[in-house]
């Protein structure tokens, strides 16, 4: 899955491209067996099976290859590219800080599934990991928060208005921060919601989530909102079910009919966590 201008797509092996509307009737069934997704571009060189609940989608030699020379993984010193730091916001009390490339725009916060974000300051790659580690400490803010907890607010947020007022305060925060900019362009406040984006309005608390695939197991249901890697989806049933579209990567889907049951394992929802099998 992939974030656009034009919103949410489904990227598949060769290239093509699926765009996702809100609304619309979604059914697939996996058939086979998940393979690794290999490494830069490149397949897996084994043809290696991963397990079907694994978000990553690869074999462990590919997912550190995938991740040599990564921002992320720190293995990536020397990129020249300017950097952004942003404050990023899913849900009351979950926030985190982080950076992203300046040239990818706000597509990081669309893969994260920020509800509501700001931009903090600019400059060069390691001035600006300073600076997260700095506001990371500060702010008392973890370096990620897990996608399980965003999932289980999304549906009883407070109003854009509240949301952008708590952004604020944080960006207030920051600034009162001593010389947390000092190597760091600073960006004036503005708070970027995403609500209407991942059409979070009148989402239904999620009855579960699809816990993986498996061979024969079909997955199918409207499509009424999507998140970062999810999508939420409306069952025939009336249940609410939320897919990590990260579980697809590796397998061989075909089309299933409309208003067809789910029919792979899913995790039921418990009061703002994931907690067992159906």
């Amino acid at each position: 899955m992939r974030w656009a201008d034009a919103g949410a797509l489904l990227r598949w092996e060769g290239g093509a491209v699926s765009g996702l509307q809100y609304g619309r009737e979604l059914g697939f069934r996996a058939v086979g067996v998940r393979g690794c997704v290999g490494a830069r571009g490149n397949r897996c060189p084994v043809g290696a099976v991963v397990p079907g609940a694994s978000t990553g989608g690869r074999c462990p030699e590919c997912a550190r290859l995938d991740r040599a020379r990564s921002v992320a993984a720190d293995t990536l010193v020397d990129d020249p590219r300017i950097y952004r730091v942003y404050l990023a916001w899913f849900g009351p009390g979950l926030v985190k800080v982080g950076i992203t490339a300046e040239e990818r725009g706000d597509a990081r916060l669309l893969e994260q599934g920020a509800v509501v974000f700001c931009w903090l300051g600019r400059g060069a790659l390691m001035a600006a990991r300073r600076t997260e580690e700095v506001l990371r400490r500060a702010l008392a803010v973890p370096d990620r928060v897990p996608y399980a907890r965003k999932r289980a607010v999304r549906h009883a947020l407070p109003p854009a208005e509240a949301r952008a007022r708590e952004v604020e305060e944080l960006y207030r925060r920051v600034v009162a921060v001593p010389r947390w900019a000092e190597t760091l362009e600073v960006v004036e406040f503005a708070a970027y919601d995403q609500g209407d984006v991942f059409g979070l309005d009148g989402l239904p608390a999620p009855s579960g989530s699809v816990a993986e695939l498996v061979d024969g197991g079909v997955v199918a249901g409207r499509l009424i909102a999507a998140a970062g890697p999810d999508l939420h989806l409306l069952g025939v049933d009336g249940r609410c079910l939320v897919l990590d579209t990260r579980l697809l990567s590796g397998w061989e889907l075909v089309a299933a009919p409309a208003g067809a049951a789910v029919t792979v394992p899913v995790l039921r929802a418990a009061v703002g966590e994931q907690d067992g099998l159906f």
